[in-house]
């Protein structure tokens, strides 16, 4: 049985409880969260302990630790945490500074200990079978990927003052599914941005419109394009053109009812936000992490694989703020 200190009580902590305490081989022992009646509410509700995140990670008899806490938080608690013999694994990204996540980086694999990093979207079923059908040959060789990630409305101004900005707080998703799917790391950078949603985005120094084209050393182009309002829903597609064929991923929608009349037809919006569209994503990417530690395995999403993407956000905000295309060695 693994035992598990979950650090951090916010929204997205108490998905990563649900997945913890619901997998026969994991135990959630303890929460920590600077605002303590946030983790007395959440360790009560799974029969955990209330701790602080020090506590948590000199206890030796805590195997594993989910970090779920603020951005700029990750990086030090991977590394005390890697460094008191635990295995991690932490909410996306590393880090708001790709300085300070290479530093993690090489201070975490100095343990030796496991990290993996929470992109949740490589564990989501429709995602998995697009990337086994590609392994599989089903289209050839991949050449044009386009991914759309619009969120159905934006986030408080508060909240995007410390997030970070578009490209690493939203974006990283998207730059890590593109390494996913292609299989390797772009060239080349370009990314346009604008603040056309909400005008206190720009005020704040972000953009809340943006789309970013990969170039490979191959010559294949992915397209990203993310928005922070779309009022129908959470709008999430994958669509790659290979030599041979083409693969989509549709959205998943509140439900599959079709209505078909003289007016037209009609069918359900897509589900309204990343809490519905990927439950079953975090579920599974919580097992895929169990059955890495308990088999010895590698982890199927590394600290490597989060620098990576980060990298990808530090060159498109780079990109969009000059203007030109940014090679990502330059930022590496």
């Amino acid at each position: 049985m693994l035992k598990v200190g979950l650090l951090g009580a916010g929204r997205i902590a108490g998905v990563h409880a649900t997945a913890i305490s619901s997998h026969p081989d994991s135990q959630l022992i303890a929460v920590s969260d600077v605002f303590a009646e946030n983790a007395e509410k959440l360790a009560a509700e799974y029969g955990a302990e209330v701790r602080s995140s020090e506590e948590i990670i000199a206890d030796p008899s805590i195997d594993a630790v989910l970090i779920a806490t603020s951005t700029d938080t990750h990086s030090g608690l991977i590394e005390a945490a890697t460094a008191a013999g635990k295995a991690v694994l932490c909410e996306k990204p590393v880090d708001l500074s790709l300085q300070r996540a290479q530093a993690c980086q090489k201070a975490a694999a100095a343990t030796g200990q496991p990290v993996m990093i929470g992109f949740n979207r490589r564990f989501d079923p429709n995602f998995d079978a697009l990337k086994a059908a590609v392994d599989a040959g089903e289209i050839g060789k991949p050449e044009l990927l386009s991914i759309t990630s619009f969120d159905p409305a934006p986030p408080p101004v508060s909240y995007i003052k410390v997030s970070g900005g578009l490209f690493r707080d939203m974006m990283v998703h998207d730059f890590d599914m593109a390494n996913f799917i292609m299989g390797d790391a772009p060239v080349t950078v370009t990314a346009v941005g604008s603040s056309i949603v909400d005008p206190a985005i720009g005020e704040a120094g972000d953009v809340d419109t943006a789309v970013v084209t990969l170039t490979y050393a191959d010559g294949r182009i992915a397209v990203i394009k993310n928005s922070r309002r779309a009022v129908f829903g959470y709008d999430q597609r994958v669509e790659l053109l290979g030599s041979e064929g083409l693969l989509q991923v549709q959205n998943v929608l509140e439900n599959t009812i079709v209505k078909s009349t003289a007016a037209g037809v009609s069918s359900a919006k897509p589900t309204y936000f990343f809490l519905e569209r990927y439950m079953a994503a975090y579920r599974a990417e919580w097992a895929a992490f169990v059955a890495a530690i308990t088999s010895g395995s590698p982890m199927p999403v590394t600290l490597d694989d989060g620098v990576a993407a980060l990298a990808m956000a530090e060159a498109a905000t780079k990109s969009a703020q000059t203007g030109q295309p940014v090679r990502l060695a330059e930022v590496l």
